[in-house]
């Protein structure tokens, strides 16, 4: 996995999600350093209900040149440190201390990270609805100093887009979860996690799209039923490699979350958004009849596709009322990417 994307895309990368966010972009000596970091943002060890101990969590991430692994066990904070004093490396790896506070409301699970807490949340299920408890639970969070990020809503189709856009002080939620009981792709009347997002960004309420494993079984990594590790990740630009630098990254929506696409470059500006894919090739040859094919779709209000190209490059010019503008690339297996929304005419 390259490590950074090509340094001409940073500047534009910073105005575009100072766009996304009202920030103020970095100075330019400041993003010269920047660079992409691999991680998950949720799993689990026998801490919770995993069924592997925190070592062998952390190791199979360090083994599989993850950058940083988020240890987060229902209602529990795993120490951390002895895991960096035998796993981490300065520049190469990190373990970052995390919580998946697990709560509920008549019946449907709600559960919210705290990536980087600097103390155990206890999980709240007072409110009268499921908004309400969402939100004492991301408020916790915020007290303890972490970042939360809504898991899963479609789990026991416990959180709908009107649900998640009563919440305030939250912008991370997860549009892909690899865990096979969560109703990624929706059902039954229940629109997908991608038509959830779509429908909170028409309405101008800003969310970034995580991509995680919500790994549970490490020792079976040959059943293709299991909720394993290795199946979704974030691509993090920061400055380093620390708990703060990335966990604030990712606050401000300055990632990409895959399934299994890389991007080779990404830039973006109000005047226009490209995508370059990194090409993959099937097998140990890199002719032609070896590549990987590519779809790169941009998308705006109401989900509407803006534009639909085949291939590893792509470039939207904003017309300026699309509401906002992210993409979407999807590889010929049906791994994908999803860049974070750049919110327009606001």
């Amino acid at each position: 996995m390259t490590r950074r994307l090509l340094l001409s895309s940073i500047l534009l990368g910073a105005a575009a999600f100072a766009v996304a966010t009202g920030a103020q972009a970095p100075a330019p000596t400041q993003t010269s350093t920047l660079r992409w970091f691999k991680g998950n943002t949720h799993t689990h060890t026998l801490n919770s209900d995993g069924d592997s101990s925190p070592d062998e969590v952390v190791r199979w991430y360090r083994d599989h040149r993850y950058h940083f692994v988020v240890l987060t066990d229902h209602n529990y904070l795993t120490s951390v440190d002895g895991l960096n004093a035998l796993h981490g490396a300065d520049d190469k790896f990190l373990v970052v201390k995390g919580e998946e506070v697990s709560s509920g409301f008549q019946g449907k699970p709600l559960h919210i990270n705290g990536l980087n807490p600097d103390r155990l949340v206890v999980a709240s299920r007072e409110g009268a609805s499921v908004a309400e408890v969402v939100q004492k639970n991301v408020d916790a969070i915020r007290m303890a100093n972490g970042v939360p990020h809504i898991n899963h809503p479609n789990f026991g189709w416990a959180i709908t887009a009107d649900d998640l856009a009563q919440v305030r002080n939250n912008k991370l939620f997860e549009i892909y979860n690899a865990h096979p009981m969560v109703n990624n792709v929706g059902g039954s009347g229940h629109p997908s996690l991608e038509q959830t997002w779509d429908a909170l960004l028409s309405r101008g309420i800003l969310l970034f799209g995580l991509a995680t494993d919500d790994a549970h079984e490490f020792k079976k990594l040959d059943d293709l039923s299991s909720s394993r590790p290795g199946m979704g990740w974030v691509m993090v630009r920061a400055e380093r490699l620390d708990a703060k630098a990335i966990v604030e990254a990712l606050d401000r929506g300055d990632f990409y979350a895959s399934t299994g696409v890389e991007l080779a470059d990404y830039q973006a500006s109000p005047a226009a958004i490209t995508v370059k894919v990194k090409q993959k090739f099937w097998g140990s040859g890199t002719e032609d009849s070896m590549k990987a094919g590519y779809r790169i779709q941009f998308i705006g209000k109401g989900g509407a596709v803006l534009q639909d190209v085949e291939g590893t490059d792509a470039t939207y010019t904003v017309k300026g009322s699309e509401g906002y503008v992210r993409a979407k690339i999807t590889q010929s297996d049906g791994k994908a990417a999803w860049t974070q929304p750049v919110m327009l005419g606001r």
